[in-house]
């Protein structure tokens, strides 16, 4: 038993303000064709004709409140159609009528009448008898959404479902992701399983969760990147050293607050006698000895020089009248040599030994004037009179445990928050995981029922298919391994098994065809529109497959469906001698045709 509306929910009218250039268009509750009649034989080899089949279409999707695109032809054409108003009329479910009223100049104020009456024209009728004018466009929508009720959409909008009624030659592609559908899957995945019969708020919700899981992931790398190299497992030592700042800046404070300074008096005598002056005891000890050593190295070195010179000598000798022989002075000459061989090697010893305690001399006295200044302020502290000097000293060390404090803090903040976002991952990993198991249990149990929405899309699909090739066609929808939903349209050979068939354009449009055409027949008994509008729907065909698809097309006509194609004169299959046209003339609406601007859809020059 069909639902007693059965026969509405369809297109009545499309129309403008100016008829002369755009002539209303008379849509019948049945079958409508577009022909486009290729009358000029110089025109038979083109691709495209610039006609207007494929504008009507698009037409349609503007009135029904498409967005805005810069690639539309009203807009990217915006001076040609300067001041036009369009105007489209539906049936809708309880008999009555809406128009929907949009201009080119005001795109995005609509206004809408209902009425009783079919055929109506409302291109001069005053804006104030319109039920609502000029309404803003995303309130338009929600307006119109509620007047078409289209409730078997819900909670999509009716503009969700337009993109597989309305086919353009960009939708044929892919059976399932149109055109418009080029974003995210979590943006039509959810609602094809809607309309396919699944349960699609598991889907939705799963799709939301893997976007939860995402961000928090996102928020942990952020935070890590804060942390710089701490860990999770730093948080025990970052809370172990703020609580011994804490306690710190706490005794401080205390003393401030006390204004009694003998404790920190007390700390500071402990810090000059047990440090202070241990490390200079040291150090002046180190210094020292450096300098003893120091001082035998340049000793030694000058020790060293030899004195003694043989021909000098050799000159007094002979002033006293005492030989001094050849032999002698070479001796001595020999010997001279041989310590200074000597005496070098050591020399160079050291040199080196000299460099070094040089080298350390200098930092250690840098060091002792530092220790000697700290010790200086120590003592300062605490032989000062001025009691506010020592409050100030207080008070800079209490700041610089609060800088550290604070640092702390923030460091153990980003770490519990690390923790916080890793837990929530794990619970919505397993909510995720939970939906995954529900989408499985709700996909296997859809499939295999024989009543469910999908199974009645499945033979409907497969039956057009058959009727039109002789092929059996197989809709199927599984979860994949990461629990989305994937959508396929096959064409099986005799045996069963599928094919490469549909990966070519024409079958894939045949399947495009006959899978928006068996979702309309399968939501007939529900609030769901009636109509589906196909551009060039007989393209590449065999004739054969072109009348059988004809009859497809025919049969759901007699259904109470409104199939909308456009197609060439050209695209029509050769019929035997006396047989009738493929189309009444009743069912062409719009014939369009190659001999001068009357012939276009916009009767005008071409754009």
């Amino acid at each position: 038993m069909l639902w007693n509306t059965w026969d509405r929910m369809k297109l009545s009218r499309l129309y403008s303000h100016n008829p002369d250039i755009f002539e209303p268009i008379e849509f019948q509750p049945g079958l409508n064709v577009v022909m486009a009649e290729i009358r000029l034989p110089e025109n038979r080899k083109k691709d495209t004709h610039n006609l207007g089949k494929t504008t009507l279409g698009l037409l349609l999707d503007y009135v029904l409140l498409m967005g805005r695109d810069k690639r539309f032809f009203l807009v990217k054409h915006a001076e040609r159609f300067s001041g036009f108003v369009f105007f489209l009329e539906i049936e809708l479910g309880d008999a009555s009528h809406v128009t929907i009223r949009r201009g080119t100049d005001e795109a995005t104020k609509i206004s809408f009448k209902r009425h009783q009456s079919p055929r109506q024209d409302f291109s001069t009728l005053p804006t104030d008898e319109w039920d609502h004018q000029d309404v803003p466009f995303e309130r338009a929508k929600e307006l119109l959404d509620g007047l078409l009720d289209w409730r078997a959409l819900e909670p999509w909008s009716f503009r969700k479902g337009l993109g597989y009624l309305l086919r353009s030659q960009n939708d044929y592609q892919d059976v399932f992701q149109l055109k418009k559908f080029a974003g995210s899957h979590a943006e039509w995945k959810p609602f094809l399983a809607h309309i396919l019969g699944f349960d699609a708020t598991l889907v939705k919700e799963h799709y939301e969760k893997e976007k939860a899981v995402e961000e928090k992931q996102a928020q942990e790398d952020v935070i890590r990147r804060e942390l710089g190299g701490t860990t999770i497992g730093d948080i025990s030592k970052i809370d172990g050293l703020l609580l011994l700042k804490q306690a710190e800046a706490e005794k401080k404070q205390k003393l401030i607050d006390a204004f009694d300074f003998r404790s920190e008096d007390k700390n500071a005598t402990r810090g000059v006698v047990d440090n202070i002056d241990e490390q200079i005891a040291s150090l002046n000890a180190e210094r020292y000895s450096l300098n003893k050593n120091r001082k035998k190295i340049v000793s030694s070195l000058t020790e060293d020089e030899i004195l003694f010179n043989p021909d000098e000598a050799q000159r007094i000798f002979q002033e006293a009248g005492v030989l001094f022989s050849g032999q002698i002075k070479k001796d001595f000459q020999q010997l001279i040599t041989f310590n200074r061989s000597i005496t070098e090697e050591r020399r160079q010893f050291l040199q080196e030994e000299l460099e070094e305690i040089d080298a350390r001399l200098k930092p250690l006295s840098a060091e002792l004037n530092a220790l000697g200044k700290k010790r200086s302020d120590a003592l300062s502290f605490l032989s000062g009179s001025d009691v506010f000097i020592k409050y100030k000293q207080v008070s800079e060390d209490i700041i610089a445990l609060r800088a550290d404090i604070l640092g702390l803090e923030r460091q153990r903040g980003f770490l519990h928050r690390l923790q916080e976002l890793r837990a929530e991952v794990r619970t919505l990993g397993e909510k995720k995981a939970q939906l995954q198991g529900q989408i499985e249990a709700d996909v296997e149990k859809k499939n295999a029922d024989a009543e469910s929405v999908f199974s009645a899309i499945r033979l409907f699909f497969n039956e057009i298919v058959e009727e039109v090739i002789d092929r059996k066609g197989l809709l199927s929808v599984a979860p994949n391994n990461d629990g989305h939903l994937e959508f396929k349209a096959e064409i099986l050979d005799d045996s069963g098994n599928a094919t490469s068939a549909d990966l070519g354009h024409t079958y894939r449009k045949l399947l495009c065809i006959a899978f928006d055409l068996a979702i309309v027949r399968a939501h007939i008994n529900d609030k769901y529109p009636r109509f589906v509008y196909h551009d060039g729907a007989f393209e590449a065909l065999d004739p054969r497959k072109k009348e059988n698809l004809a009859g497809v097309l025919h049969r759901y006509a007699d259904l109470g469906l409104q199939p909308i194609i456009t197609l060439l004169d050209s695209e029509l299959p050769p019929l035997p001698e006396g047989a009738a046209p493929l189309f009444k003339n009743e069912e062409i609406v719009l014939t369009l045709h190659d001999e001068g601007e009357q012939g276009r859809i916009f009767k005008m020059k071409t754009f």
